[in-house]
């Protein structure tokens, strides 16, 4: 069953366009983790805040995701990671036009 992951923690920047020159690099592998479909990027620069909503094909491949991407932005000196994960109802998704 497909399952979302969503992720947020405090960020300071940058936002935006700087975000994107930044980021490039990291968004782009992102697309080669088992199990991606895709991913939106949040940010929220009032409230200093970032992340991304995950679609991946199980459960399994999301967890891994979470732990590998907690462990990155520690590393960065980012924290605490808030992730939960979200069984996806796909037919009722679908009435709604859900890109699954």
């Amino acid at each position: 069953m497909k399952t979302l992951l969503q992720v947020d923690f405090p960020y300071q920047g940058p936002m935006g366009k700087e975000m994107v020159s930044q980021m490039r690099a990291l968004a782009e592998s992102i697309n080669e983790e088992p199990g991606m479909v895709w991913k939106i990027w949040t940010q929220n620069e009032q409230t200093a805040e970032a992340g991304g909503i995950y679609l991946f094909e199980d459960e399994a491949s999301a967890r891994a995701y979470l732990e590998k991407h907690s462990a990155r932005l520690a590393a960065w000196g980012i924290g605490p990671v808030n992730g939960k994960l979200f069984a996806v109802n796909g037919p009722l998704s679908t009435i709604n036009r859900a890109p699954l």
